[in-house]
């Protein structure tokens, strides 16, 4: 690789020769391979460094901790009380993917009319995804620098996100509800917030702790009475125990559940992939341990 002025290079590549090519950001590192590929219309050569740096073996502000919640609504809301969140399409470029797909509707199939525009709607979601990841990045690196255990729901998104059409013979129910339910939460990228967190734990010495999410919305932080009605809208907590009333913002309250389970989990010392086994199973009821 060279450095032909302050932005822009070249790297000679195998069966391609020298490439130019202009820098997103410094490399910071010594160079271990490279790989090319091709995203909406543009060529991009992605480079693998050793920047030599090690994961510490603790995090600097030891014995912090955060739940995060993980909505569709919001993007993420945290057990301090924060809310992160950002629109990743304009609603000029909503309605220019709509017509897009409009006129795609109408297009010959292996047109070169056709060809453009799917090219120009790749063009759109292409942006649309560079911001979700600019999102999750700077979301992920502010709770890992603030805190050495980041604790998550176990979500699976795959899953959560299948379709429910169902087949012919067994046709699925409410399919247009949970269509949008799917749409919502692959916006809002829960699993690339994952990945972001412990792409950037590596650099602080965070713990990143997943933990069983029965429940998690539906249970008192303050007195652990878990019933559906605690919940009274998408926003509005209200512990319905007569001896608590505790009230809270539901994004809010349910994060504070997440972190108090990392919590245990890690005092238990299980690695956080799933249900902890070393801990007594809650009661359906109540949540407390039986």
């Amino acid at each position: 690789m060279e450095r032909l002025g302050h932005k822009w290079g070249r790297a000679k590549l195998p069966k391609l020769g020298w490439v130019r090519f202009r820098f997103s950001r410094p490399l910071g590192g010594q160079i271990r391979s490279a790989t090319v590929s091709f995203k909406a219309g543009r060529w991009f050569v992605s480079f693998l460094v050793d920047d030599q740096a090690a994961t510490p073996d603790g995090h600097a502000m030891a014995n912090t901790a955060v739940g995060v919640d993980r909505g569709v609504r919001t993007a993420v809301v945290t057990s301090d009380g924060e809310f992160f969140d950002r629109p990743f399409i304009t609603a000029g470029e909503r309605v220019r993917c709509r017509r897009l797909q409009q006129r795609l509707a109408r297009q010959k199939k292996g047109s070169t009319n056709r060809r453009k525009t799917i090219m120009a709607m790749a063009q759109i979601m292409s942006r649309v995804s560079n911001r979700r990841g600019d999102f999750c990045a700077k979301t992920a690196a502010h709770l890992v620098s603030k805190n050495a255990l980041v604790a998550l729901e176990d979500l699976r998104t795959r899953n959560m996100t299948a379709s429910a059409s169902g087949t012919v013979d067994a046709p699925g129910v409410n399919v247009v509800q949970k269509q949008g339910l799917n749409q919502a939460i692959l916006d809002k990228g829960w699993h690339r917030l994952e990945l972001a967190l412990t792409n950037a734990a590596r650099y602080t010495g965070t713990r990143v702790v997943k933990v069983y999410p029965a429940y998690t919305s539906q249970r008192c932080h303050a007195c652990g009475f878990v019933t559906e009605g605690n919940r009274e809208s998408q926003a509005v907590f209200v512990c319905k125990n007569p001896g608590c009333g505790n009230t809270d913002h539901a994004d809010v309250n349910a994060a504070k559940n997440i972190k108090a389970a990392g919590q245990a989990v890690s005092a238990c010392g299980d690695l956080g992939t799933g249900r902890s086994v070393k801990q007594e199973p809650g009661s359906r009821a109540t949540g407390q341990a039986t």
